[in-house]
């Protein structure tokens, strides 16, 4: 970036010297590229993971794309309630914004429409890459929102001939908290988030390319009917595929796409990133780390059968006895002699009782007969 102490006309201009070249090769790098789909799907989860950011949410891309592809999302076990929460919203968050980006529904597009007729008003006043960044400003000046200013600004660098592909450059490093936002200021740290953009974009493209290379040098010696150069090729312009749709693009049955990955799983060149057993997904093996957040099958333990699982209830262990009090120690005791007299007495007095009521009782039968 310009030194601070340069004029402020000259740090413009370095800005969007910069902004324009950075888009300029990465366009003409992109141009017929046979990874072109390829690129497309991870610079968006990359571009979501970086927008998500300035808007205080964090989202891992794989997590992005395990969640895009219909997989079931792996938690750790010891995470909270409160901490899964999060990870739903952050989850949800990104999606939406994936939403903006890809395939707007009918109120999103409309805003964006409404995004681009600003950002057109302000480049009939200059040039494409400035007039955007003039338009950028007042939007969120005026207290536009992001997401739409984002998706039409996908749409702008296309309509403008910057990007002849709808790749998601929006600049969001230029959306900290702690950046100046005032227009003189902003829109030159603006033009420098979108040429470093830009340059990552042309950074993954190379990765890619370089994976698909050293991919395809890995195969080795095969057969001169083999398909599975062809197969490299496929998966490496298709980041996630199927069976079956790799085995329509080779011309194959299913069954023999399945033996050709199984071949490729093998070598560690190809990964399974579902963790299941029907609708298997793969890619080649830079995507591996989306297996790391897909939650493995739910199998039922051996031997048991279907339904939810009986709850055992747990017997209550039993009490430990408490300990006897030590015996005392000395002799045999003294044999105790104990008197019965006033036992006796009370023994007479309760039979005598017991006689007086009986005669009462039988006076009163007697009493009560008819004569």
């Amino acid at each position: 970036m310009a030194p601070p102490e340069m004029p402020a006309q000259q740090q413009l201009m370095i800005a969007l010297e910069r902004a324009a070249g950075a888009f300029a090769r990465l366009d003409q790098a992109l141009s017929m590229h046979p990874l072109r789909s390829a690129f497309l799907y991870r610079f968006r989860l990359d571009a979501v993971r970086r927008q998500a950011m300035v808007d205080g949410q964090m989202i891992e891309p794989w997590h992005l794309a395990a969640l895009l592809e219909g997989v079931r999302l792996r938690m750790d076990p010891w995470l909270s309630l409160a901490e899964r929460g999060d990870i739903f919203d952050a989850a949800r968050h990104a999606l939406s914004m994936h939403q903006w980006i890809v395939e707007p529904d009918f109120d999103q597009e409309g805003e964006i429409q409404v995004a681009m007729k600003a950002i057109e008003r302000d480049v009939a006043r200059a040039s494409p890459l400035l007039g955007a960044a003039h338009a950028a400003h007042a939007w969120l000046a005026g207290g536009g929102r992001r997401a739409p200013l984002r998706g039409a600004l996908i749409r702008f660098w296309q309509q403008s001939g910057l990007l002849h592909l709808p790749v998601p450059i929006t600049g969001p490093q230029a959306l900290g908290g702690d950046l100046p936002f005032d227009r003189e200021s902003w829109i030159p740290l603006l033009l420098h988030a979108l040429a470093n953009e830009a340059a990552a974009a042309q950074d993954l493209l190379r990765d890619l390319e370089r994976a698909w290379q050293v991919a395809r040098a890995s195969i080795g010696k095969r057969r001169k009917n083999s398909r599975a150069a062809t197969a490299i090729d496929i998966l490496a312009a298709t980041p996630i595929i199927s069976a079956k749709s790799l085995a329509d693009r080779l011309g194959m049955n299913v069954a023999n796409a399945h033996a050709l990955l199984g071949e490729l799983l093998e070598a560690g060149l190809v990964v399974e990133l579902s963790r299941r057993s029907k609708r298997r997904l793969f890619g080649l093996s830079g995507m591996g780390r989306m297996r790391d957040y897909v939650a493995p099958p739910r199998r039922p333990l051996p031997g048991r059968g279907r339904g939810r699982p009986r709850i055992e209830r747990e017997m209550p262990l039993p009490a430990t006895p408490a300990e006897l009090p030590p015996a005392p120690s000395g002799g045999v005791l003294p044999r105790l002699a104990f008197d019965f007299s006033d036992l006796e007495e009370a023994m007479a007095a309760a039979d005598e009782a017991i006689r007086e009521t009986r005669i009462s009782l039988d006076r009163i039968r007697q009493a009560g007969r008819p004569e």
